[in-house]
């Protein structure tokens, strides 16, 4: 009997320790994934960080955006009226309008804006330019920039207005 009682609790002893392995194993799986929530949940929460910090930058690098595409007309109004205005034979009646531009356009650019640099015979890009003719031209000019209608602008890294442009065909 004392056999059988032995046997018995080496079974029941193998059985709880079997038991107890399983469990710790199964306590290592869940801790495994909990840990791996919980960085996977960090670097959420790093990224969130990282590109809620880039939106609040780019925010306030185009917060006049609105203001300044506003004025866009005005500045091109001036040099419109400079151009103009040096066909007259008095420059003295033309310094003042200089003056109102380049102080215009210097706090513009102190804002941040800056005139895209297009000029005739640039190769044409839809995705810097904004098409709003073709003409017929040789074959040198073809897909080239013929003229530029109206400057384009950014702000920043933003483009805020595409030059106008004729293109050759």
């Amino acid at each position: 009997m004392a056999k059988k009682s032995v046997s018995k609790k080496q079974t029941k002893t193998n059985f709880s320790k079997a038991k107890f392995e399983n469990h710790i194993k199964d306590l290592k799986t869940e801790l495994k994934e909990e840990e791996d929530k919980y960085v996977r949940l960090f670097a959420e929460f790093e990224n969130y960080k990282k590109r809620t910090t880039k939106e609040r930058i780019e925010l306030y690098k185009t917060a006049g955006q609105e203001v300044i595409s506003s004025l866009l007309p005005v500045l091109d109004d001036l040099s419109r009226a400079i151009k103009e205005s040096k066909k007259i034979k008095n420059p003295s009646d033309l310094l003042g309008l200089e003056l109102i531009f380049n102080k215009f356009n210097d706090i513009l650019k102190s804002n941040g804006l800056l005139e895209l640099d297009v000029t005739k015979g640039d190769s044409f890009d839809s995705e810097l330019h904004e098409a709003i003719s073709q003409i017929k031209s040789d074959k040198k000019n073809s897909g080239k920039v013929i003229d530029v209608v109206e400057k384009g602008y950014k702000l920043g890294d933003k483009i805020i207005r595409f030059p106008k442009v004729v293109v050759g065909q």
